[in-house]
C-alpha cells in the first residue's frame, strides 16, 4: 500500500444519500479474482443514465468523491472501495459511512473523511458551480481545505499512523519479520513453518 499524506485534485460531486455497496459494485461485476480492474464497474447501473455525474466530463479525472450520508451502506463487499480506488479516487468526503466500508477504505489506502453535512453542502455546490476547484486533504494536519471548506476531521491516531506509514496488515505484520524468524527457530521440525 502506498502512503497516504495529502491529496489534492478536483472533486467529482455525487449528490445521493444511502449509497450502497451494490449501487457502487454491483454483484454482478465481482467475478475478477484480482482485486485490480473494477473501475470500469464503478456506478455500473447509474452510468447508464448519460446524465449521471460521473459522465460528465468536466468532472473526469476527479480523485476526491463527495457524497451524501451513509455512503457505503449495505453489505461489507471489499470490491466497493477497490472500484473507487480503481476508478482513481483517493479520498472521499461525507457526513457519514457504514462503519465496515470505512474500514474496507482504510485497508487499501482510500481515505473516508466525515465532516459536517453543512460542509459537505458547501464544497458539493462550490464544485458544481467550478469543477475546476482543488481540494486538499492533508491526513497529517488532519484537515480538509479548499472551496467553502478549511476544517479538521477526526481519525484514531493508529489508523493515521498506519496510512501515513503505507502499512496494510501484512505491512504491519511484517514489521515483525525478525520475531517471527526468532520464533520459528524454536518450533518443532515436524511443526508446519511459517516461513523457510
Amino acid at each position: 500500500m502506498e502512503p497516504v499524506t495529502t491529496i489534492t485534485g478536483t472533486a467529482l460531486p455525487l449528490d445521493r444519500s444511502d449509497v450502497d455497496t451494490d449501487q457502487i459494485v454491483s454483484a454482478e461485476s465481482l467475478k475478477r479474482i484480482e482485486r485490480t480492474g473494477f473501475g470500469p464497474f464503478l456506478f455500473a447501473e447509474w452510468r447508464k443514465d448519460p446524465g449521471f455525474v460521473l459522465n460528465d466530463l468536466r468532472f473526469a479525472g476527479a480523485s476526491i468523491l463527495i457524497a451524501g450520508p451513509n455512503f457505503g451502506c449495505g453489505s461489507s463487499r471489499e470490491h466497493a472501495p477497490w472500484a473507487l480506488e480503481d476508478a482513481g479516487f483517493r479520498a472521499i468526503l461525507a457526513p457519514s459511512f457504514a462503519d465496515i466500508f470505512r474500514n474496507n477504505c482504510y485497508k487499501i489506502g482510500l481515505l473516508p473523511v466525515e465532516l459536517p453535512v453543512e460542509v459537505v453542502r458547501r464544497v458539493m455546490d462550490a464544485v458544481l458551480r467550478d469543477p475546476t476547484l482543488q481540494i486538499t486533504v492533508d491526513l497529517g494536519a488532519r484537515r480538509v481545505t479548499g472551496p467553502g471548506v478549511d476544517e479538521v476531521f477526526e481519525i484514531d491516531d493508529f489508523t493515521r499512523w498506519r496510512l501515513l506509514e503505507g502499512l496494510d496488515d501484512i505491512g504491519l505484520t511484517l514489521r515483525h519479520g525478525d520475531a517471527i524468524d526468532a520464533y520459528e527457530i524454536t518450533r518443532s521440525e515436524w511443526l508446519p513453518r511459517i516461513r523457510t
